[in-house]
């Protein structure tokens, strides 16, 4: 099993972002270190406690500080730009890391980002799906393009000003052939969009916010999705993340991870867990999608989506996750404030030094 980072990390409104920034770069660099195949970074555009604006630009400047680890869009949200840039900038950034790079993708959920983008009243949903067609198909033509695909407002083409022999008109093609990985991130139970993923071999991220016993019915769904178009589905290709801290003791581990008002891992549930009740969407908290709305607690949260402990415990509880689960082939670990910077990084180090071992020879 592959391990990960998602880093969507929620800070505190007081704190400066020029030293959460720095300290979220810490988190890859040391990721890098002890050996992450892979790190996601999200974007919002109108949250003051998410301090990434643009994944891109915030993953660049990681390219020289680290040496292994993927650098991924965690997520690219394709409802906020047009499908000619996205396609431009994801291809210079996989020059750029020379192949170190996934192409993660979303519609982008934030109301208020769609509210000041003026893309509030409009499907976020199609307006994805029609960036992503442009965006593989500028890919796999040549210039001058002429991408006019049915029912997609997007219109590429750069046959009227195209002059071939200085280059004009004409934009990279990726690093990678015939592409970067494509990685979306899947929140909804029994989502359809996996269906279509596996169709066209994306790949499916679920979503530490999602409780556990909905994720089954996204394995089925991308294993359905590869079986339509004649591919076997291949569990390398999943990941699913997970709220871990890991401690050298029991009592630091609850404490950290849960029970101490000023946790890191308490604030991040609560304010998703505002956040979700306030966009309607927190049927991803609840055990089937009829129960009561009060049923949806902070401390049930945290006790069903926090996996807390010392490596064996949570070596244990990764474990059994992926029995009940399905065949995942990368646990995703999501990273948090660094309210204390020390045991942010002891618990990235038990991670990757004792807690993967053991699940490796399990």
């Amino acid at each position: 099993m592959r391990l990960g980072i998602f880093m969507m990390p929620l800070h505190p409104l007081n704190r400066d972002p020029a030293q959460t920034l720095q300290e979220d770069r810490e988190a890859i660099i040391l990721a890098d270190r002890l050996g992450f195949y892979d790190a996601f970074v999200g974007e919002h555009l109108t949250d003051k406690a998410e301090n990434v604006t643009n994944s891109f630009i915030f993953l660049a400047t990681l390219i020289d500080a680290t040496k292994t680890i993927k650098l991924a869009t965690g997520t690219s949200n394709l409802s906020h730009s047009h499908p000619v840039l996205i396609a431009a900038h994801a291809a210079m950034f996989d020059h750029l890391a020379k192949g170190r790079f996934i192409f993660g993708v979303s519609p982008g959920a934030l109301s208020s980002d769609a509210e000041a983008l003026g893309i509030l009243d409009q499907d976020r949903n199609r307006l994805f799906a029609e960036a992503m067609d442009v965006i593989l198909e500028i890919w796999a033509r040549n210039a001058p393009y002429d991408i006019d695909l049915p029912g997609n407002r997007f219109k590429v083409s750069t046959a009227r000003t195209q002059v071939p022999e200085v280059g004009r008109g004409t934009m990279y093609k990726p690093y990678q052939k015939p592409r970067p990985e494509i990685v979306g991130t899947v929140v909804a139970p029994h989502s359809k969009g996996v269906i279509a993923m596996g169709e066209r071999d994306f790949h499916p991220l679920s979503a530490n916010f999602l409780l556990p016993h909905w994720l089954p019915s996204h394995w089925a769904n991308y294993s359905e999705g590869k079986k339509k178009v004649g591919m076997k589905p291949d569990s390398a290709e999943w990941r699913v993340a997970r709220t871990i801290f890991v401690a050298d003791d029991a009592h630091t581990a609850r404490s950290y991870g849960r029970d101490d008002p000023k946790s890191p891992y308490r604030f991040y549930w609560e304010k998703l867990r505002a956040n979700m009740m306030r966009a309607k969407r927190h049927v991803i908290f609840k055990r089937h999608e009829g129960e009561d709305d009060a049923a949806v607690t902070l401390e049930r949260l945290l006790d069903e989506l926090v996996i807390w402990g010392t490596p064996d415990k949570v070596a244990d509880e990764i474990l059994r996750l992926r029995e009940a689960a399905g065949p995942f082939g990368e646990i995703v670990y999501a990273g948090m404030d660094w309210a204390d910077p020390g045991l942010a990084r002891r618990s990235m180090e038990l991670m990757a030094t004792e807690v993967m071992p053991r699940i490796e020879r399990a």
